[in-house]
This record gives structure tokens, C-alpha cells and sequence, in this order.
């Protein structure tokens, strides 16, 4: 499938499309009748935050954040989709705390642009299965994430009782989002390996060092875990990680010549990490810096990077 947007028209490229290309009926009909039912594939954010923020609750957008230290709601962001051509997007929780869950799901629930929602459950709770079975009663609750990164205990993610509740995860179908710094892949190996059939995305490539070049390490590490197939990354996160105010577009090539090269076209998914961004730079100007990365790639490239990925993993 293509994605969820049916639509008839000519198809665009005829016999070099990789839907049309070697179809018995496309290869006999006259170009006046090269018409067909196509699916269209949704442009997707992967990637943003809404909230309202609160200095206390939201300490980590600390004073270097100005720019964000203030609320940001979907009517904030649908323009911006709309601007540059996406059909939607999945919004990601920033808070850990069953309200983020609903404050996003009311957010979902009012804007048919918010295709999914990656929330937050307490991995670690004897009642967890409860709690995912309940969230699974709302169609737009795709995942989940914890702020791994976050916690003093760098293998948070190996501790027994939070692996017991990733294991419930694809019973109820759902993909699960590793927001960790680079000194945690070295954990990420064992953490997938021990879920072969549950879906995971790495958030922001992992957060390398962008600002100070570091590579080497970081490189080893995204290697490593893209031997794994249920393993996915979101080149998204990219501007604040680098020199939020020198930054220029070449400092990211090789960090995403080694996402590509390691994951391949089709694990990689766009995400603007919306408004996080905007201390760095503008929506337009983040883009710019994929979309500048992938023009010399195919249109069936373009797309599977651009939403088809994304509308595959969380199921959209």
C-alpha cells in the first residue's frame, strides 16, 4: 500500500514508476488511458511537541530557550504542514505523565491533521498491561516513548521490570521511540535484540555532537544497532545539536551520509522536532536542510522518506 489518500489521476511517470512499472495493464493501454486508481502517499511529520507551557513542569526549555517558552498548539502548526506540503504529522510526548496522554489525544482527536500520537506510559508499573490495554482503545495512540536520556542510570533501558514492559508492547500493536545521547547506544544492541518482532525508532539520529563534530564513536554505535532490522531513525533534532546560531548546512551531511549508508532509505523517517527547532532555526530553514540532502535521490526514495516510512511504522 501506498498510503490512505485515494485519488484517480494520470500517474506522473508512467513506465519509469515503480507502482506502474511492469503492470500487463499499463504496459498494453494507450497513454489516454494510463489512468489508475492511486493511492497517494501522505507527506508526514514524524516528529513534533505541543504544550502548554508551564515554567515549573517544562524546566528543561531553560532561559538559552526563549524562543520557546511559550505555548505551542496545533493551530500554531497546521500552516506550516500546509506550507510545505505535508499531510499531516505524529506528535510526541514531551511530558512524562498520564495528562500528556490525554492532553495529546484531545489535541489528535480535534485535528484531523495529527495523524498519530507517541505517548507515555510508565513502562515500569505493575499495572502496565492495564494501562496499555486502555490507551489501545484510542486509534491515534501509535507508541510510545520515555526520556531515556534523562536518566542517571545510563542502561535504563535493560533494567528487568522496564523490559517486562516493552514486551507487552506488540501485543496491542504498538512501536516504541529510544530517545537516548550517544553514550547510550552502546546499551541499544541488547535492548532490541531482546524484541526481534517489536517495531523501534531511534529519535533525532541519536543526538550526536554536531556542534564539536564528534563522530567516530557515535558512527560505531548507529552501525551497530541498524544490523537490526524492527530498528528504524528519524533524522530529525539534527539544529539543535549543532551550533545553534553558526550552524551551516554542510555540518550535517555526514551525520546523515552515515544514517542513510547504515539504515537504508527505507528505516528512515523525516521529523522536524517542531518547536524544539525553532532555537535554532525556522521550519523552512530545517527542512531546507533535508530537503537540499535528498534531491538527488528518486521520487520513490523521497517519498518512503518523506511519509511512506512513517505512515508504514506507526501504522497511520
Amino acid at each position: 500500500m501506498h498510503g490512505n489518500l485515494i485519488s484517480v489521476r494520470q500517474c506522473p511517470q508512467s513506465k519509469s514508476c515503480e507502482i506502474c512499472s511492469g503492470s500487463p495493464t499499463f504496459e498494453t493501454r494507450s497513454p489516454v488511458w494510463r489512468l489508475f486508481l492511486f493511492i497517494h502517499i501522505m507527506r508526514i511529520d514524524s516528529h513534533q511537541h505541543f504544550w502548554k507551557f508551564d515554567p515549573v513542569r517544562d524546566s528543561w526549555i531553560n532561559d538559552e530557550m526563549k524562543a520557546i517558552q511559550r505555548d505551542f498548539v496545533p493551530a500554531n502548526l497546521e500552516p506550516l504542514l500546509k506550507q510545505y506540503g505535508f499531510d499531516g504529522s505524529v506528535v510526541v510526548q514531551s511530558d512524562q505523565s498520564a495528562e500528556e496522554n490525554r492532553f495529546q489525544l484531545q489535541n489528535a482527536a480535534g485535528n484531523d491533521f495529527i495523524k498519530g500520537v507517541v505517548g507515555w506510559v510508565d513502562l515500569s508499573s505493575p499495572s502496565v498491561e492495564k494501562d496499555l490495554e486502555h490507551l489501545s482503545e484510542f486509534p491515534k495512540m501509535k507508541g510510545f516513548r520515555h526520556i531515556l536520556q534523562g536518566e542517571a542510570q545510563r542502561d535504563y533501558m535493560l533494567r528487568a521490570v522496564f523490559m517486562k514492559g516493552i514486551s507487552f508492547l506488540r501485543k496491542y500493536n504498538f512501536t516504541y521511540d529510544i530517545l537516548i545521547f550517544p553514550d547510550q547506544l552502546q546499551y541499544i544492541p541488547q535492548f532490541v535484540s531482546s524484541f526481534p518482532s517489536q517495531q523501534f525508532v531511534i529519535d533525532h539520529i541519536a543526538k550526536p555532537d554536531i556542534r564539536n563534530g564528534k563522530i567516530d564513536e557515535w558512527k560505531k554505535g548507529i552501525e551497530a544497532i541498524a544490523q537490526y532490522d524492527n530498528v528504524h531513525c528519524k533524522l530529525s533534532g539534527m539544529v539543535t545539536e549543532a551550533d545553534w546560531k553558526n550552524w551551516k548546512t554542510g555540518d550535517f551531511r555526514p551525520y546523515m551520509d552515515t544514517v542513510v549508508e547504515s539504515f537504508g532509505i527505507g528505516r528512515l523517517m523525516f521529523g522536524s522536532d517542531w518547536p524544539v527547532c525553532l532555537v535554532a532555526a525556522s521550519y523552512k530553514e530545517m527542512l531546507g536542510i533535508v530537503d537540499d540532502y535528498f534531491s538527488s535521490f528518486s521520487h520513490s526514495e523521497q517519498d518512503r522518506f518523506f511519509g511512506l516510512n512513517a505512515t508504514r511504522f506507526y501504522n497511520l
